[in-house]
């Protein structure tokens, strides 16, 4: 099998995996549970992934790539509006990208599960793309950053049960804009276009 093909499918299984720990838990989620979610059989998916550990390791190792990723597109951009936007559009295409690693990092929110101190890395990156310390005393910024990321997460999970990831994409990123308290031009619509205009002028 080809490498990128091959790296295309792991990847797929590992975020498939990331939404089943992140709905039952790592212990409660069995080798076959997700060898069904992928399409394999069980031999099939050890074939890529010898046992559920080396898959738990390689969803919090792709949670640490992405999160990377995030900080090397961001960090050269000085703080403000440009930088924030920047890196919500960046976060929007990765959420977008790995439903399963979104509905794991926001797990103990939705699931009530425990948090895995592994993936912090994941979310440290995701606040340091916004300039944030998470050690640092919390301000009005850090809400609106961890809001916004939350909103994001929620939203582009959303998306994904309606498949609609590509016509709630802009919308998505515009929502955590304005949460990160960023002021956008309101548009101002035609009154034909407004909710009730449908009257029959005289």
């Amino acid at each position: 099998m080809a490498r990128p093909f091959r790296q295309q499918i792991d990847e797929g299984i590992v975020d498939r995996a990331a939404a089943l720990f992140a709905r039952s838990g790592l212990a409660k989620t069995s080798v076959q549970d997700i060898a069904d979610a992928v399409g394999l059989s069980k031999a099939g998916l050890l074939h890529h992934f010898p046992s559920k550990d080396a898959l738990w390791e390689a969803v919090v190792a792709q949670a640490a790539v992405l999160g990377q990723q995030v900080l090397d597109l961001t960090r050269e951009q000085p703080a403000g509006p440009e930088r924030d936007r920047l890196a919500l559009e960046v976060l929007v295409d990765v959420a977008l990208a790995h439903p399963g690693l979104v509905a794991l990092l926001l797990a103990p929110l939705t699931q009530g599960l425990p948090g895995a101190p592994e993936l912090d890395v994941a979310g440290a990156a995701a606040l340091a793309a916004f300039g944030i310390d998470p050690a640092a005393p919390v301000t009005e910024r850090t809400v609106r950053v961890t809001g916004a990321l939350t909103a994001l997460a929620v939203l582009t999970l959303a998306a994904h049960a309606a498949d609609q990831t590509t016509a709630w994409r802009r919308a998505i990123v515009a929502t955590c804009f304005d949460a990160l308290g960023h002021h956008r031009p309101v548009a101002v619509l035609p009154a034909a276009d407004l909710p009730g205009s449908d009257k029959v002028e005289a």
